[in-house]
């Protein structure tokens, strides 16, 4: 405990409740061990802070070492867990952003604070996440998905379909079109959902990022493929979350022999690839859920709204990929999750596998709300 944590509630607390000595200062004459920050850091698996302070994170991210939780952070070499928690305007603040994102540069996993009322009477981001969500996290971090709460088995009855990765549309046998995504948000989600209890195949396109294990994945070049794929697969899913990013054009004729280097100029005759995600939306039977992307570089929300709409989507994840250090190729992002008759859900840049969990919870939350109906809907009748 960190002194501060004192003034809240007393150290005999936690000692009792867990028959161990509380460290709160490495040299309290009483503390069994006196270098108990050098011991803890390295016999632990994991460390984790929650609730971390807006203090607390300025001190890790700048090297601060004046205290137990400060100088077991500099000692620990495994991995380290940062729940924060405070009042919104000071988690919004510039300042505190700089950290989280100093932190999570240095390889820290940091969990978002929920959104609701604090103490103060604030309303907005900065509660302690649900222990649940911390453990699951916690879990994952160590590789272990062993089932641990009932809670977070919240997709167990579900078979979920996810597309990732870029497609290449050939124009000759050594050249193609393409775009810069790794795949690594459509991997997280299909981790996260595995994780959660789901049944998940991953149909994949060119991806640079690492493949979850134990994922059933297949392999698959251009959008035509894909789309091949997932018609085949499609009928025996219950969600489609199509986060790959497709080719929206492809050539109209593939040279079959390499094109020679004789011209100045080369022109292309182009075509539209096929919508998967508008054909799938339209072949999908009752119960299905349709989950899209939307990579844009300007109009964000009215792009993806429009998407959302004109597709008959359950929910979309629409995000700028022209802000540096974000999007395409990138372990963080910042998305606006858009559902119909919903408010927008803004989600600040963190890490993929915690967007990957946001996005779950809407989703479970959908299946959730469609349940109610039905059981509401079976008694009026």
């Amino acid at each position: 405990m960190t002194r501060h944590a004192c003034e809240f509630i007393q150290p005999l607390t936690f000692r009792a409740l867990s028959g161990d000595y509380v460290v709160v200062d490495d040299y309290a004459p009483d503390n069994p061990d006196p270098i108990a920050h050098i011991t803890f850091s390295q016999t632990v698996d994991l460390f984790i802070i929650a609730p971390a302070t807006a203090n607390t994170l300025g001190k890790f991210a700048n090297g601060v070492a004046d205290d137990f939780i400060t100088s077991t952070y500099l000692a620990c070499k495994s991995p380290i867990l940062i729940a924060p928690a405070m009042n919104t305007t000071m988690w919004i603040h510039p300042a505190t952003q700089r950290n989280v994102q100093k932190l999570r540069g240095d390889g820290v996993h940091i969990i978002e604070p929920d959104a609701g009322e604090m103490a103060c009477g604030t309303i907005g981001p900065g509660r302690l996440s649900d222990p649940d969500r911390i453990v699951a996290m916690a879990l994952r971090i160590l590789g272990d998905t062993t089932e641990f709460a009932e809670g977070q088995q919240d997709l167990s009855n579900e078979r979920i379909l996810i597309t990732a990765g870029a497609t290449r549309e050939a124009i000759d046998p050594v050249r193609f079109i393409s775009n810069r995504s790794s795949g690594r948000m459509g991997f997280a989600l299909a981790a996260s959902a595995q994780g959660r209890g789901a049944r998940v195949r991953v149909i994949a396109g060119s991806t640079t990022a690492e493949a979850p294990a134990d994922i059933e994945i297949k392999r698959v070049t251009s959008a035509r493929e894909m789309r091949e794929a997932v018609v085949q697969e499609i009928d025996d899913a219950t969600i489609f979350i199509g986060a790959a990013a497709v080719a929206d054009y492809q050539p109209k004729t593939a040279s079959p022999d390499k094109i020679k280097k004789t011209q100045s100029e080369m022109t292309l005759d182009l075509e539209r690839t096929p919508d998967i995600l508008g054909e799938v939306s339209l072949m999908r039977r009752r119960g299905q859920l349709m989950i899209g992307f939307a990579a844009e570089t300007d109009d964000l929300i009215e792009n993806a709204q429009k998407k959302l709409t004109t597709k008959g989507l359950d929910m979309i994840v629409a995000n700028d990929v022209s802000v540096p250090g974000q999007g395409f190729d990138s372990e963080n992002n910042s998305v606006t999750i858009l559902r119909p008759a919903t408010d927008p859900l803004e989600l600040t840049l963190m890490s993929k596998l915690e967007i990957a969990d946001r996005i779950l919870d809407q989703i479970a939350s959908m299946r959730q709300d469609k349940s109610e109906t039905t059981t509401a809907s079976k008694k009026a009748n």
